[in-house]
């Protein structure tokens, strides 16, 4: 079926337990002292990895120390638009800035496939307490769950200097789309309120664009998400931490199932929930069959481009094929093959009718029918297994 300057800290980030909308993550550190990059490289804060980060060694966007990184010449106001998903792993927030060397380190360890690095801070907004990254929107939205990620307004207002936030704090804090409101920091300014959307990202509440980041106050390059499917995420945590050292970092695996976000009316906003919700509608079909399958495919539409062969999206269809097997997941009333809501349940449907749900022979059989070779069976299977013990 498919082949293939110094800047002043005034504002950081704790990952404690407490006082944040969504539970999670972060409170306030004051502090007055200029800070230096963690890795001692003499690099200020916001330098060169502030630009995003650098990505993985030999991923599509991994970029040379100091460079862009990424889309380039997206003016104010414009995105790139979203073209692939990174699920996230791990996020790590530090003391003080995360310097480049450290952040080199990090995505040269086994196993990572690619990382981000972003600014961060504590802010008052609505009269309470809301933990904020300072992001690159073209870059970041790939970053966050498929639903929110293929947002192009989202992402067109956080370019144009408006604020985004997380579903449940623009409940909470009664926040309206459009209105100005005072986002206190270092500095109060009013900024706009460009949407809402499910972030995935445990205690954050608050997004804004790096420009924005900088006029508050947020502290530049203070945490790091690491992307690495198929870690074992225990060991890779410590050698994270050990690389940003022992002030103050913690680790957060957003991998784990409680973390793992749902959106409005329980529609899928990650990959894994779209894999889960997906196997649903064939008995006897293990969701970690369609996670290895989209890990090999695509490593979960990281490279969804076309194939040698002409396979397209997220799961690697044939044209042909999907014409044949591809369904409207979304309720959108069409069923496009870049589309994970759609790719994903249309993966289902076809190991489905081949057999898959039966299990033993008739499982080996549905995923050879997927791809026409005994080592990608075995691959899959293997590659299962390891997420089913990862999620048991």
């Amino acid at each position: 079926m498919v082949r293939r300057g110094t800047a002043r800290a005034v504002l950081g980030l704790a990952l404690t337990c407490a006082v944040t909308l969504t539970g999670g993550v972060v409170a306030a550190l004051t502090s007055d002292r200029s800070t230096g990059a963690r890795d001692g490289s003499g690099a200020a804060p916001g330098t060169p990895a502030g630009a995003g980060g650098p990505a993985a060694p030999g991923s599509p966007e991994a970029t040379e120390p100091g460079s862009a990184g990424g889309v380039t010449n997206i003016s104010e106001g414009e995105v790139a638009a979203f073209k692939r998903a990174v699920p996230p792993d791990l996020l790590a927030v530090a003391g003080t800035s995360i310097g480049p060397a450290a952040t080199r380190e990090i995505t040269r360890l086994r196993q990572v496939r690619e990382a981000i690095v972003v600014g961060g801070g504590a802010v008052r907004l609505g009269g309470r307490k809301v933990n904020a990254f300072a992001v690159e929107p073209s870059r970041f939205r790939s970053w966050t769950p498929p639903g929110t990620a293929k947002r192009q307004d989202l992402w067109a207002a956080l370019a144009a200097d408006r604020f985004v936030v997380s579903e449940s704090a623009a409940r909470t804090l009664k926040l309206r789309n459009g209105d100005t409101y005072p986002i206190a920091a270092k500095t109060a300014p009013q900024i706009t309120m460009g949407g809402s959307g499910a972030l995935g990202l445990p205690g954050v509440d608050l997004l804004v664009d790096q420009r924005t980041g900088h006029r508050i106050g947020l502290v530049p390059d203070l945490a790091i998400m690491v992307s690495a499917p198929g870690a074992d995420l225990g060991a890779l945590s410590k050698r994270v931490r050990a690389i940003l050292g022992d002030g103050g970092v913690q680790v957060i695996n957003l991998r784990e199932s409680r973390r793992q976000a749902t959106g409005g009316g329980g529609r899928p906003v990650g990959y894994l929930d779209l894999y889960r919700q997906a196997a649903k509608s064939c008995p006897g079909l293990s969701w970690t069959v369609l996670a290895a399958i989209g890990q090999i495919e695509s490593a979960h539409g990281r490279n969804a481009g076309r194939s040698s062969a002409g396979a397209l999206g997220p799961m690697q269809f044939m044209p042909a094929t999907w014409r044949a097997y591809g369904v409207d997941g979304d309720g959108d009333r069409r069923a496009d093959i870049m589309n994970p809501y759609d790719a994903v349940p249309s993966a289902a449907k076809y190991l489905c009718a081949s057999g898959a749900g039966r299990g033993g022979q008739s499982l080996y059989d549905a995923v050879f029918a997927y791809n026409h070779a005994h080592w990608y069976v075995r691959d899959v299977l293997e590659l299962a297994k390891a997420y089913a013990r990862q999620y048991s």
